[in-house]
C-alpha cells in the first residue's frame, strides 16, 4: 500500500473507531467530530479530531475549541488535544492561543506487519519475556520514567489496566538479569486491520545493538498470528529510521498539545 492509502485507512480504521475502543477507566463524550475523553493518566484528559473537522464553519471551529477548554476547565483536568499534520491547519493557532503547548512532534509510520515479521535475535546475555505480573509492570514504568526523565510510575496501573481490558495487549520486556532494559507492547486495534507498535523505549547504555528491532519482530508476528496486516507507530526520531529501513512508510505527523490543569 501507498503511504497515502496507508494515511486513509489510519483515519478511517484507527481515528473514526476510536470512541469504541476506549481503555479500561477511560470516558467519552462526542462534539461533532470531536472526541473528548477523560483518561486514567496523570493528565486527566484527551481531545481529538476522530472525524472530518473541514465542513466546520471558522466560527464553529473556534466553538468546538472553545467547548473543550471550557469542559476540562470546569473539572479541574489538564489536557491533551493529540493533533495531526494532516488536520486543518487553523487548528493549531486556536490552541496555542489559549495556552496549549507543544510536546515534540512524532512521525506516523504504518506498513505492512509481514515486512517486519522474524524471528527475534537479541544481543547475548538479554532475555526477551512477555510480562503479566505487578512487579514487571513496575520495572517498566521505571524504564520509562528514566528513558523520559517524568515521572512515568502511572504507566503500572495503565498497563494492568490494558491487560484486563476487553483488547487486551501484549507486553515485552528485555531484560539484563531482573534488570528491565527496554520495553514495548503490542495493541491489536478490534475491528480494524491495524495493530499498535506502541511503548518501544531502551536505556540509553542499550541502544544501537538491536533490541528495538526484536521488540519489533516479535510483535509484528503476533499481530499477523491474529489477523491484523498493518502496523503502525507514533515514532520518535531514535525509532523513526530503524522503522524505516525495515521497510515502513512515513504517512504523516502527529503533535499533542498539552494544556496544565486550573491552577488552584
Amino acid at each position: 500500500m501507498t503511504p497515502d492509502e496507508l494515511l486513509a485507512v489510519y483515519d478511517a480504521e484507527v481515528r473514526r473507531t476510536f470512541p469504541d475502543r476506549l481503555p479500561t477507566g477511560w470516558t467519552a463524550e462526542q462534539d461533532g467530530p470531536l472526541t473528548r475523553c477523560t483518561i486514567s493518566t496523570p493528565r486527566g484528559g484527551m481531545a481529538m479530531l476522530t472525524r472530518d473537522a473541514s465542513n466546520l464553519t471558522d466560527d464553529e471551529l473556534v466553538a468546538l475549541v472553545e467547548r473543550t477548554f471550557a469542559v476540562y476547565g470546569e473539572r479541574g483536568l489538564g489536557f491533551e488535544w493529540k493533533t495531526f499534520d494532516h488536520d486543518r491547519p487553523d487548528l493549531i493557532p486556536l490552541l496555542v492561543e489559549r495556552g496549549a503547548r507543544a510536546e515534540p512532534h512524532e512521525a506516523l509510520v504504518m506498513g505492512d506487519a509481514t515486512t517486519l515479521a522474524a524471528e527475534p535475535t537479541l544481543p547475548a546475555g538479554l532475555t526477551m519475556t512477555r510480562v503479566t505480573d505487578r512487579a514487571d509492570l513496575e520495572r517498566i514504568a521505571e524504564l520509562m520514567s528514566e528513558v523520559w526523565a517524568e515521572d512515568r510510575s502511572w504507566l503500572a496501573d495503565d498497563l494492568e489496566a490494558r491487560l484486563a481490558s476487553p483488547e487486551p495487549i501484549d507486553i515485552f520486556a528485555v531484560k539484563d538479569g531482573d534488570r528491565v532494559v527496554s520495553a514495548a507492547w503490542l495493541v491489536p486495534l478490534q475491528g480494524t486491520r491495524v495493530a499498535g507498535l506502541w511503548g518501544g523505549s531502551t536505556l540509553a547504555a542499550y541502544r544501537g545493538r538491536g533490541i528495538y528491532r526484536a521488540l519489533v519482530a516479535q510483535r509484528a508476528r503476533i499481530a499477523l498470528d491474529r489477523g491484523y496486516s498493518i502496523v503502525q507507530v507514533d515514532a520518535s526520531d531514535d525509532s523513526r529510521p530503524i522503522l524505516q529501513r525495515l521497510g515502513l512508510h512515513i504517512v504523516g505527523g502527529t503533535t499533542p498539545y498539552v494544556v496544565s490543569p486550573p491552577s488552584t
